[in-house]
């Protein structure tokens, strides 16, 4: 006795059907994920210096990679969309940034210099010369500045979102921000955009 085809009450062989499901599935799947354009959202929640970098530095390569980005500026964060940028950085209760010279031997460049937390409370003007010591090794170090890095994010068409209720509650005015800004939305309007990215980050 020989093993048969099962076919359906149609006529039509079975397994020559679901065979052919499976390749058309597969098919098209792979023609999906070819044609998908992978997206990020980023939420900046943070106006320091150092924390300035990560959103752009993220953004800006993840759209040169062609990606869809858009990044939510809140609290603090959204002095970072400021047309006149005043960041500082202040290694105060910051145990993990380095203090580094910017200048001087090689030895003393590479030296993390261990700062008590109450001489840098204590010392006026500590958080200004952390600043300009910062500036400066980036300076030497080819580093581009957050103006520069949010002008080639705007320019690789990364979507910046103000978060209109940290506006109405600082009393910000909207002619202080850049004019690079997509929309003045809050939570509610941007958490379907993250729902829908394909990652998702936060700083």
């Amino acid at each position: 006795m020989t093993a048969t085809a099962e076919t359906s009450p149609m006529g039509f062989d079975k397994a020559l059907f679901d065979q052919w499901f499976d390749e058309r599935f597969q098919h098209k799947m792979d023609e999906r994920e070819a044609n998908h354009i992978p997206s990020m959202t980023i939420i900046s929640t943070k106006g320091t210096l150092d924390m300035a970098y990560p959103p752009f530095i993220l953004a800006s390569t993840a759209a040169a990679l062609g990606w869809d980005v858009t990044v939510f500026f809140t609290f603090y964060g959204l002095d970072l969309l400021r047309k006149k940028l005043d960041l500082k950085v202040s290694p105060l209760g910051n145990p993990a940034m380095p203090m580094k010279m910017p200048m001087g031997p090689e030895w003393l460049r590479k030296t993390n210099l261990p700062i008590p937390n109450l001489l840098m409370a204590g010392i006026p003007g500590f958080e200004t010369a952390a600043t300009g010591m910062m500036k400066e090794t980036m300076k030497q170090k080819g580093v581009a500045s957050i103006e520069e890095l949010r002008e080639l994010a705007l320019e690789a068409e990364v979507k910046m979102v103000a978060c209109q209720m940290t506006v109405d509650l600082f009393g910000h005015e909207k002619s202080d921000f850049i004019d690079g800004i997509s929309e003045w939305v809050g939570a509610a309007s941007f958490l379907p955009i993250a729902q829908k990215a394909d990652v998702n980050l936060f700083i």
